[in-house]
């Protein structure tokens, strides 16, 4: 029985100032949330001292999304887990435009019992 779908998605060669940056960061999280349909039941962020980045949790009541971004490396990481069926976000094209991603790795996961 699936009970759901996780996807991990690693992004390298990043631009260093679109990772520090927590409002660019919150958007792009909104804009996953809005186009795949899920409901956010509560966030919270920390923006870390220079030279570190951002982590961003959203709990949704599908589950939950989750990014930690390291400016120092150019790398971010992303994980999104749902309950029950949705479609896969285009992570490639939409890290790229906004975080200058020049590679993005997306792994998926079902969840539940065989």
């Amino acid at each position: 029985m699936l009970i759901g779908t996780e996807w991990l998605i690693d992004a390298h060669e990043c631009r260093p100032d679109a990772l520090e940056h927590l409002e660019t960061l919150r958007l792009l999280l909104d804009q996953v949330v809005e186009e795949l349909g899920l409901h956010v039941v509560a966030n919270t962020w920390h923006k870390f001292p220079p030279p570190g980045g951002v982590t961003g949790l959203l709990l949704l009541s599908e589950s939950h999304l989750a990014c930690h971004t390291y400016p120092e490396h150019g790398f971010a990481t992303f994980n999104l887990h749902c309950c029950g069926p949705h479609a896969p976000w285009p992570w490639e094209t939409r890290l790229a435009e906004t975080l200058g991603a020049r590679k993005v790795i997306v792994r998926s996961l079902a969840r539940g019992l065989p």
